[in-house]
């Protein structure tokens, strides 16, 4: 009998098996890691969302009752969305010191960390705005001009033309927005904090968001010049024409006095 000669093996054959490893490999991360990654990504929301339930106890559950359902002190945060706590906290409104017709800014007593689960918590007990992204408010590129014509249209019945703020009925007042981070801005458009209306997504879209903050920023920026030398206020024509009857008059009606009596005097002598 003729003895089998060994079959030889294509020179590419090599090559394949490797392709198909690496596709076998392949396939296998495609399958576990996005659900290795979605599952941490759960373990990390469920311990912040205890952590800032932790945090609720102590500072906020005393007004707003023990699950968030509001009380006579305080109203329910059902709903509310982690915006209006990242917003309220963050600015240091809430914990409330005292009541009042309105609450007034002051310094933050949680940090970040700390808000972002308090902001877990509640966003765990209703949907709600959601806190947004540094894109979502970052002015660059927005149409400042835009942003003008919508902020006198929505806002400057209360915050004036530039944003300088002002009084309203029953104690409350609309708050000065020089220096308020466009993260904060964006989240009293979405939220609509104590007298302010609200702005969703589908009443003022993103970008004309943007381009409010973007107007308010250019206006109260460090580089921006007033034309007219002295802003008083960025009321507009009400306080320059008030500055010029108390002032300008009264200078006339002092010179008027001084020339008077020194032309009865002039008389006299």
């Amino acid at each position: 009998m003729k003895k089998l000669s060994a079959r030889r093996r294509h020179p590419l054959a090599a090559v394949v098996v490797l392709l198909l490893a690496l596709a076998a490999t392949g396939g296998l991360y495609a399958a576990f890691a996005p659900a290795g990654k979605a599952q941490a990504d759960e373990t990390a929301q469920s311990l912040a969302i205890e952590e800032g339930k932790k945090l609720y106890a102590v500072g906020c559950a005393s007004c707003h009752g023990t699950g968030g359902q509001g009380t006579t002190d305080g109203p329910s945060l059902v709903g509310v969305g982690s915006a209006a706590v990242d917003f309220q906290v963050a600015t240091g409104r809430m914990p409330a010191q005292q009541p009042g017709a309105q609450v007034p800014k002051k310094k933050a007593i949680y940090s970040q960390a700390e808000i972002d689960q308090l902001a877990a918590y509640i966003a765990s007990l209703g949907a709600g705005p959601v806190t947004p992204t540094d894109k979502q408010v970052d002015p660059a590129g927005a149409d400042v001009a835009n942003g003008g014509e919508l902020f006198r249209t929505n806002c400057a019945q209360c915050h004036n033309f530039t944003g300088k703020g002002g009084a309203l009925t029953e104690g409350k007042y609309a708050p000065d927005l020089e220096g308020v981070s466009p993260k904060h801005i964006y989240e009293a458009m979405q939220t609509g904090p104590q007298s302010m209306p609200s702005f969703p997504d589908t009443t003022m879209p993103e970008q004309e968001k943007k381009d409010i903050i973007a107007y308010i920023e250019s206006v109260n920026g460090d580089e921006t010049e007033s034309p007219g030398g002295l802003a008083l206020g960025g009321l507009g024509p009400v306080s320059e024409g008030l500055f010029a009857w108390i002032f300008g008059l009264g200078a006339l009606v002092a010179v008027a006095v001084w020339v008077a009596a020194h032309t009865a005097k002039a008389k006299k002598s």
